[in-house]
């Protein structure tokens, strides 16, 4: 029975999400984070980090994603199927009504200015997203450097956000490596003394 319990908690809980998900995935990762990690207490906040990255680099939906993740890091694929559930009932209900309303509103102006004012509360909220993963993701100058070359190679190069994960990860493993490489050296050459 406890476990019914939780997974009906999690349904509840990406269900709530679900129906604020104006803007997609990235304006709901705060929302996510602030449900799992400060209310519920599920996962910490270092592996939501990796869930969010791990999401972002696969196919499909970042709400999508993230959610499954989350939902199995709480309860295996039970968790997984319910918050995947939870997200998406808010949402395809909520599409089916609004297709049959927006064909006879559309032109109404207060229906135009609310929809002028969801876009930029949204830049809001992937803003947020970016800068409180990037406290936690940010650890330390090598960190910091490979942010910055990602972000300047996709910005102005337009080199595509896949491989720039890829080189992240290839960047994190050989800068890692190199530092593993120097501190043993270093650690061996104080044992000479």
């Amino acid at each position: 029975m406890n476990r019914l319990k939780l997974l009906v908690q999690i349904y509840y809980t990406f269900f709530k999400l679900g129906c604020f998900s104006f803007g997609g995935g990235y304006a709901m990762i705060p929302l996510i984070e602030r449900e799992v990690v400060e209310e519920k207490k599920w996962i910490d906040r270092e592996k939501i980090i990796d869930i969010f990255a791990v999401a972002e680099s696969m196919p499909g939906a970042i709400a999508l994603n993230s959610s499954g993740f989350v939902g199995y890091s709480i309860n295996g694929i039970a968790g997984s199927v319910a918050a995947l559930l939870g997200n998406l009932t808010p949402p395809v209900l909520i599409v089916l009504t609004l297709s049959v309303l927006f064909s006879t509103f559309s032109s109404n102006p207060i229906v135009q200015r609310a929809f002028l004012g969801i876009r930029p509360a949204i830049i809001g909220l992937i803003s947020y997203a970016a800068y409180k993963i990037g406290k936690t993701a940010i650890k330390d100058f090598k960190c910091l450097i490979i942010m910055i070359v990602a972000f300047c190679a996709v910005l102005f190069f337009h080199i595509h956000p896949v491989l720039m994960i890829l080189f992240g990860a290839a960047a994190g493993i050989i800068l890692t490596s190199i530092g593993n490489v120097v501190h043993f050296k270093n650690i061996n050459m104080e044992g000479d003394k």
